[in-house]
């Protein structure tokens, strides 16, 4: 199959045949040709000065010519450069494919390519940005984290409430602080922590607590009525310390960051409004990996333990999210973020009868004039 293009006819004596206008698609040169029908070989012969050109009947296409209607633009199928003009349009009744779309490129290799292109986006967005966001959330320093936490603060205070003008409140009553204040410290000195904390309570029905870049932890006052005890509050408290201990929220934004960034670069969201807002969701999400989420969930034990809480208690707390929201087994909990809660349930437990076994002994934590205090801050 060769690579010819175009050609241009004139009327001329039948004994001549029909003429055209060729041109190979290589030079500029438009070459005067002779047409002819060769039966034998059911294939149109293009006669030019020196050679020949020869293609089959059944392969010659019509383009669409937007100059004039009076003349035949054919081009050969799968050659994408050569062209053959003619004003004999009696020959458009010897090609029996003339009117099929001519296209030159195999859709097998487009295919090919596409899933080529959706792997590389795969691999960019699953392996190579996780990968560099771990290894850049160790070069951060303290100060930068802070202030990208700070901003990510701002950003869900803002996407809850009413915008910029309007975030959402944070609560801040004398005594549920002071209550709140009595778990960080008794949590905080068995921690370790790097990064000192900083707590938010803010106005809001929403289940759910997360912690953010720079030490920063945040909760609902949903989760907090949710809580029937100090211990239950205390600690999801604890579990949220484990992720800021390990980084956690560093990585998670980064690696939301370099993924939005390649898929604001795919779908054109070069200014990032939408992508800005998903972020913030993800954030509030805090949909971790299986990985980080138990090993926070090791870390709260383990400092629930240290710090005379019941370890428990999360298992406790673990079983109020599941009569709430249900649990999910079997296959797909492989492809969630989050480990199953029967089986952290389970692990709480199992954690409570080797801390008894070594001698634990629980003390509490708030009077109820205390605990009533905190659940009542955003009043």
């Amino acid at each position: 199959m060769s690579d010819e293009t175009t050609i241009r006819v004139g009327v001329r004596p039948a004994a001549l045949g029909a003429l055209g206008t060729y041109f190979d698609g290589h030079t500029a040169t438009a070459q005067p040709a002779r047409l002819r029908i060769e039966e034998s070989r059911r294939a149109l012969v293009i006669e030019l000065p020196g050679q020949h050109v020869t293609w089959p009947l059944n392969e010659v296409r019509q383009l669409p010519d937007q100059a004039t209607k009076d003349e035949l633009v054919l081009a050969r199928a799968g050659d994408p450069v050569a062209r053959l003009v003619t004003d004999e349009m009696r020959l458009a009744q010897r090609f029996p494919n003339l009117s099929r779309r001519h296209s030159h490129v195999k859709r097998s290799r487009v295919a090919r390519w596409a899933l080529m292109a959706l792997a590389a986006v795969a691999l960019i967005i699953f392996v190579l940005v996780p990968r560099m966001a771990d290894q850049l959330a160790n070069f951060i320093p303290p100060e930068g984290e802070k202030a990208l936490g700070d901003a990510t603060l701002g950003q869900i205070r803002s996407a809850l409430g009413g915008g910029d003008a309007f975030p959402i409140a944070t609560c801040e009553g004398d005594a549920g602080q002071a209550a709140l204040s009595k778990i960080e410290a008794r949590l905080a000195v068995h921690a370790q922590l790097q990064t000192p904390l900083t707590v938010h309570v803010l106005d809001h029905e929403m289940v759910n607590a997360f912690a953010l870049p720079g030490g920063h932890v945040v909760f609902f006052d949903g989760l907090l009525q949710a809580a029937e005890t100090p211990e239950e509050f205390a600690s999801v408290f604890a579990h949220e310390i484990g992720h800021v201990v390990s980084r956690d929220p560093t990585r998670h934004a980064l690696r939301s960051a370099g993924s939005i960034g390649v898929l604001g670069l795919l779908f054109g969201d070069f200014a990032g409004g939408a992508l800005v807002l998903f972020l913030t969701e993800r954030l509030i999400d805090a949909q971790y990996s299986q990985a980080a989420e138990s090993g926070a969930d090791e870390f709260a034990l383990t400092l629930m333990e240290a710090a005379s809480v019941p370890p428990k208690a999360l298992g406790d707390m673990f079983d109020r999210f599941r009569s709430l929201y249900g649990d999910i087994d079997g296959t797909t909990a492989h492809f969630l973020s989050h480990p199953s809660l029967g089986r952290r349930i389970d692990r709480a437990e199992v954690w409570q009868a080797e801390a008894e076994a070594r001698g634990f002994i629980a003390a509490p934590l708030l009077s109820d004039t205390e605990w009533q205090a905190l659940k009542a801050i955003c009043r």
